[in-house]
């Protein structure tokens, strides 16, 4: 897996998420039980990760959309 976006704002990883699989990108969350040890206040970043041959597909589904990568 190969990381797509980092972002503490749970609202883009849910739209990201949603548009990589209507164009059929699987995609994984990770970083998501970081919330038990920060509180839930989202001062850490989730990632969103693909597969290495779908990265460059999803990062213009992302920038299409003007989604912003934060790496």
């Amino acid at each position: 897996m190969k990381e797509l976006l980092r972002s503490p704002d749970m609202t883009i990883i849910a739209f990201a998420t949603a548009l990589l699989k209507g164009e059929d990108i699987d995609c994984f969350e990770m970083d998501v039980n970081m919330s038990v040890l920060e509180g839930g206040i989202g001062i850490f970043p989730r990632r969103l990760m693909v597969h290495p041959d779908n990265h460059e597909a999803a990062v213009k589904v992302m920038l299409d959309n003007d989604i912003p990568l934060g790496m």
